[in-house]
């Protein structure tokens, strides 16, 4: 493990909540990133007790594509220190344009193996 920062390695847990299911649907027509903001709420206090060995980092997205903004934060981070070891100031925006394709993929992988094979069509 790499230790970030306070000499305590960096953990997180993604959690990826439906923008629109019902349960969330009445906070998110009035805030954006409602869901994920309550989701990285719940995620924290889950594993409050992990922040005394590790920095604890709830990753929440929502399907629609909201970020918590702990996990921008993070990405944010390891951009800069990116930059600073490679000397290429684009790479936070590397990192911005790679995760979400990265979380679609998985959402569309998450999707697929909820279904038949024979219930899915090609467009």
């Amino acid at each position: 493990m790499i230790l970030w920062a306070c000499s305590k390695p960096v953990a997180w847990d993604v959690t990826v909540p439906d923008t629109f299911d019902e349960s969330h649907i009445g906070h998110t027509a009035r805030e954006l990133g409602a869901a994920a903001n309550r989701a990285s709420a719940s995620k924290a206090i889950k594993y409050g007790v992990l922040s005394t060995t590790h920095i604890f980092v709830p990753v929440a997205v929502e399907t629609a594509g909201i970020w918590n903004q702990l996990f921008v934060e993070l990405i944010q981070e390891l951009g800069r220190c990116i930059t600073a070891v490679t000397g290429d100031t684009r790479e936070m925006v590397f990192l911005f344009q790679r995760l979400p394709i990265a979380l679609q993929r998985g959402n569309a992988i998450a999707f697929l193996s909820t279904s038949s094979s024979s219930s899915l069509f090609v467009i």
